[in-house]
């Protein structure tokens, strides 16, 4: 029973790792011991996070662009230059569009499901043979898919491409996760709800708006960094190791309360 939650020494990859919940989970798993590589578009952001985040371990940033497969090679080539093996991969980068139904357009559509899915299922198709180094029967290695809670219930919102990928994930995550088993890598998925982060500004910078969100938590506040790290971690840790296919659902009760 020793050791059930260590992700020490593991070697963890994170897209979208810069800023938002995804540098919350990179910030965790630095600091519990992990190597960590991170990645984003932005060359800026993304070397400002790696220079905050390299005071606790090792951080490694690699630009990419993951929403086309020259983007989704180079950056598993890059990797792959390190590594033998990945003991955990997040596809954590996505994105939304937001616009009325009678007006939605293409290209909204197709951006964030090329971001939210499409890259999701051929990222991890890439790193299919790192991470079968990695795995093992009692340790497997691990693939993290961050769904949201706008999969499981009506956004609010018009934001029909982000909903629709978000739920189609979250169901790629029970078929992955029946069919890449077989060679010990066990693929679960987080459906956060309202953190703070670049897409959730809006809500968080505007008082009544943020009060009205907060109203409909029965935890009454927003997530915390500790909140979605940590559950990233149970999910890479040996703890969870009989987990699979399984979206574990982070949001102060919001799913719960709607009914």
């Amino acid at each position: 029973m020793k050791d059930l939650f260590s992700v020490k020494e593991k070697t963890v990859v994170i897209t979208g790792g810069s800023s938002g919940i995804g540098a919350m989970i990179a910030s965790g798993f630095i600091q519990n011991g992990a190597k960590i590589y991170i990645t984003s578009r932005k060359l800026g952001a993304l070397e400002e996070q790696q220079k905050n985040l390299s005071s606790y371990g090792e951080c490694i940033s690699i630009q990419s662009d993951l929403s086309n497969s020259d983007g989704i090679n180079q950056f598993y080539s890059e990797i792959k230059n390190h590594e033998e093996k990945i003991d955990v991969l997040i596809n954590n980068a996505g994105t939304a569009w937001a616009s009325s139904f009678d007006e939605f357009p293409e290209k909204g559509w197709d951006k964030v499901m090329d971001i939210n899915l499409k890259s999701v299922f051929f990222l991890t198709q890439k790193f299919l043979p790192l991470l079968k180094k990695s795995g093992s029967k009692d340790d497997p290695a691990r693939v993290i898919n961050i769904a949201s809670i706008n999969g499981l219930t009506h956004p609010l919102m018009p934001t029909y491409s982000y909903s629709s990928s978000k739920s189609a994930l979250i169901h790629l995550t029970r078929h992955l996760g029946a069919d890449l088993a077989k060679y010990n890598i066990n693929i679960n998925a987080i459906a956060p709800g309202f953190f703070p982060s670049k897409m959730t500004s809006h809500i968080a910078e505007n008082e009544s708006l943020s009060a009205q969100v907060i109203d409909r938590i029965p935890i009454k506040r927003m997530g915390a960094p500790e909140d979605i790290a940590g559950t990233a971690i149970y999910l890479s840790s040996k703890a969870s190791s009989w987990m699979c296919g399984e979206t574990i659902v982070v949001d102060g009760g919001m799913v719960s309360a709607s009914g």
